[in-house]
């Protein structure tokens, strides 16, 4: 699956990922390979990638919203940093 982490300065994160955690207004969810389509917003929190079964890399974001559409995971956010 395809990730993207994208704020209004810059692309944060591009790449290959075997699935993604994230804060959901509701609570925590994670999209894996082949996930629906879906749109959320996102409330201010922890991002976690999982670049593979065992590597993981955590980013601290602001409020925002994720698009997974054709295997495509595109996270927009106000702002994020590598926690």
């Amino acid at each position: 699956m395809t990730l993207e982490i994208l704020t209004p300065e810059k692309k944060i994160f591009s790449g290959e990922v075997y699935g993604v955690l994230l804060p959901g207004i509701g609570g925590m969810f994670e999209v894996l390979e082949k996930h629906a389509p879906i749109v959320s917003a996102l409330k201010a929190g922890k991002l976690k990638i999982l670049k593979d079964k065992t590597a993981t890399s955590i980013y601290s974001i602001q409020s925002g919203f994720v698009e997974v559409l054709n295997n495509k995971t595109t996270v927009l956010v106000e702002g994020a940093k590598e926690a």
